[in-house]
């Protein structure tokens, strides 16, 4: 069980943990609509079964062994058009709370956290309701691959592999939340600009050349910026500059 988190100033002061569920993001969603949820509301559990990636994939987590939980903010201040400004504060938050367990964290476009030689750590998957006012509403589903040492396929690591041995999950938990809030007030009080360059200097592959892919082929390039509304600035071999929006390139 988790309790209140005393070191925050409004998240996690409503916190649901759960031994099981079919996906923390559905929950919250349904507890929303019901009354039961609010910003700073926090559902966690040890057990996803039907947890949610990005592009429709399943996101697959080792029973307690794992981080898997969705956190609702009302970020009423933001435009509708802002919204990948919510992945950066996020992804940064985490970024920077898992770096201090190991060199080599970035954030991976458009929200994924990975370590430059080992793979992927896990992965955010913001779910938002908008209206002509901007955000009403965002829930933040955060898997995160804490003590897990074995994976199915190849690609993701974890931070006990990272760190070279069990990471103190709780603590982490508490630790994320709270760089959470204090990323959200700052973009709150209009840190945008700076977020945004923070996220910039902590891109997985930022200024190097390395293989994409987009609809059209496979190309050489590299990234060198991303746009006002989160596309990825990518130029090519050819000195050509083209802006992808989520799913249209592919990281080789």
């Amino acid at each position: 069980m988790h309790k209140i988190l005393a070191n925050t100033i409004f998240l996690g002061k409503d916190i649901i943990s759960l031994p099981e569920c079919h996906s923390t993001n559905d929950l919250a969603m349904q507890r929303y609509k019901q009354g039961l949820a609010h910003e700073g509301s926090i559902i966690i559990t040890e057990n996803q079964t039907k947890g949610r990636g990005q592009r429709g994939n399943d996101w697959l987590s080792e029973p307690f062994k794992n981080l898997t939980f969705t956190l609702v903010l009302s970020p009423s201040f933001l435009d509708a058009s802002e919204q990948f400004d919510l992945n950066i504060l996020i992804t940064l938050a985490i970024r920077e709370v898992l770096g201090n367990y190991s060199t080599g964290i970035k954030v991976k476009w458009p929200n994924d956290i990975f370590h430059e030689r080992d793979g992927k750590l896990g992965g955010v998957l913001i779910e938002n309701t908008v209206s002509q006012k901007g955000i009403d509403i965002s829930f933040i589903g955060i898997g995160l691959n804490i003590n897990q040492l074995s994976f199915a396929f190849k690609g993701p690591t974890s931070l006990a592999i990272l760190a070279g041995g069990e990471v103190h999950k709780d603590e982490v938990f508490k630790l994320i939340i709270k760089s959470i809030e204090i990323y959200y007030l700052k973009l709150k009080r209009g840190y945008k600009k700076q977020m945004r360059a923070e996220y910039i200097r902590h891109l997985y592959r930022y200024d190097e050349w390395f293989l994409f892919e987009d609809k059209q082929h496979v190309f050489k390039g590299k990234i060198v910026g991303i746009s006002e509304e989160g596309e990825l600035i990518i130029k090519d071999e050819h000195d050509s500059i083209n802006q992808y929006s989520f799913q249209q390139v592919k990281f080789r």
